[in-house]
């Protein structure tokens, strides 16, 4: 028999801000693949619309920091610019919609997509607003995560956030020092900038290698018809020094000398 899903919706499952009111028509869910979209859009059926974000809609803006540092760093979004017809679609479909269903990937970065997409659906006559968390694309997953919605978790987002202000800071920041200094059009980024630090301390410390001389002693030894190469490790419990030629032909004649004893 075919497994039907309704949509779980009651005033009490809104964002805050609505009052419980909404509209009779499709449930809404929001993902962030396209292709993704169509399959899961097969899965739910006709009761529900399946529209993609293609990543994330809104963002820091590109020609200011956009970012209060003298106000805890409190970040200012922007749409990005071309999202404005997703923005505005997502606005459409949810006004209609009896429930809104916000499943983008279940990362930091997916959460703070979907608290995007909460923040410009929200209001007062908005629909219920939940969080669905798709960890793989089967029918009977996506089912059971409609059923399970739940909310958008606040720490991821908070988790991104902190993530991209340290991005633009950097970036931001540090970029025009590079273009002064090394090259016009170079930036510096959170975790390139520290990846690059490391490759050059590791390349001064390359440099500053002065080759050194030393020899190693082996042995091919037998033991009941089997070959085997033993190598000199230790001398006294000491690893050995053994500077140049002369010291290693030493060692070798010492063990020469040795080998006509019969070692138990």
């Amino acid at each position: 028999p075919r497994r039907r899903v309704s949509a779980p919706v009651t005033p009490a499952a809104t964002d805050g801000d609505g009052n419980g009111s909404h509209g009779s028509g499709k449930a809404l869910v929001v993902v962030e693949s396209p292709a993704k979209a169509k399959t899961i859009g097969k899965y739910l059926g006709s009761g529900f619309a399946v529209k993609a974000t293609v990543g994330h809609i809104r963002d820091l803006p590109t020609k200011t920091l956009g970012i209060d540092l003298e106000n805890g760093f409190e970040p200012e979004y922007v749409t990005i610019p071309g999202k404005e017809k997703t923005v505005a679609e997502l606005k459409a479909s949810a006004k209609t919609a009896r429930a809104v269903y916000i499943a983008t990937d279940p990362d930091r970065e997916g959460e703070a997509i979907a608290w995007h997409v909460q923040s410009q659906i929200k209001g007062r006559s908005a629909p219920p607003i939940r969080r669905v968390l798709f960890h793989e694309i089967t029918k009977d997953a996506v089912l059971r995560a409609i059923e399970h919605a739940g909310e958008i978790d606040q720490k991821k987002v908070d988790a991104q956030q902190a993530r991209r202000v340290l991005d633009r800071l950097v970036g931001y920041k540090a970029s025009p020092v590079l273009w002064k200094t090394v090259k016009k059009g170079l930036s510096a980024g959170r975790v390139q900038t520290v990846a690059l630090r490391l490759l050059v301390e590791r390349e001064r410390e390359i440099r500053a290698f002065r080759a050194t001389e030393y020899w190693t002693i082996a042995a091919l030894l037998e033991h009941e018809d089997q070959q085997f190469t033993a190598k000199l490790h230790h001398v006294d419990g000491n690893k050995p020094h053994i500077p140049d030629a002369l010291s290693a032909q030493v060692i070798v004649q010492d063990v020469a000398r040795l080998k006509t004893f019969d070692v138990t």
